[in-house]
């Protein structure tokens, strides 16, 4: 699957603007992160659009999240790979992810939503106005963007061996990319 029916398959599966611009922004991150590590952008960046596939299905029953999608995601032919690594991404499961690409998305799936928060307070409510330093104080207060999983992105530092402040620079840099289809 390419990026463009990984789009249209999520256009027909979540119906939700914000969800939707959620996995724009995990999607971006991960082809970001996939050129870094030399990996197959096309492959990780249809995993971030796709990781959350099953949500609007799944929400009421978190423990059935990322299951129903990793079968969706197998009924569409796609690769054991992207399977388990979107299957993984939900700490529900008590499976820790074994791929690169399964340690990125338990990562960055709680940084964007932590980055998109830092943004939208900031007076301009601009992407290109946030920088490294305001998502690491924003990372440093709890009580901001309380359903951002602090411990999944600092993950990052084991996962990733990349130490946090690059690891949050990569995805800033990825969301800032495509800040128009963000809406920031």
């Amino acid at each position: 699957m390419n990026k463009e029916q990984a789009v249209n398959y999520l256009k027909e599966e979540v119906k939700t603007e914000n969800l939707r611009k959620h996995s724009l922004a995990v999607g971006a991150a991960m082809k970001t992160l996939a050129d870094h590590f030399d990996e197959d952008k096309s492959q990780w960046e249809v995993c971030g659009l796709l990781h959350d596939i099953d949500y609007e299905q799944t929400k009421d029953d978190p423990e059935q999240h990322t299951k129903v999608g990793k079968e969706m995601l197998q009924e569409k032919g796609l690769s054991e790979k992207v399977c388990d690594a979107v299957y993984t991404h939900n700490g529900e499961h008590g499976v820790e992810p074994k791929s690169l690409m399964g340690k990125a998305l338990y990562c960055v799936d709680s940084l964007t939503g932590l980055i998109v928060a830092a943004t939208l307070v900031l007076p301009s409510k601009k992407i290109e106005d946030l920088e490294v330093d305001n998502v690491m104080n924003r990372f440093e207060e709890k009580r901001f963007a309380a359903g951002a999983d602090r411990e999944a992105i600092a993950k990052s530092e084991d996962y990733l061996d990349l130490e946090l402040e690059e690891f949050v620079e990569i995805t800033l840099d990825a969301m800032k990319n495509i800040s128009d289809e963000l809406g920031l």
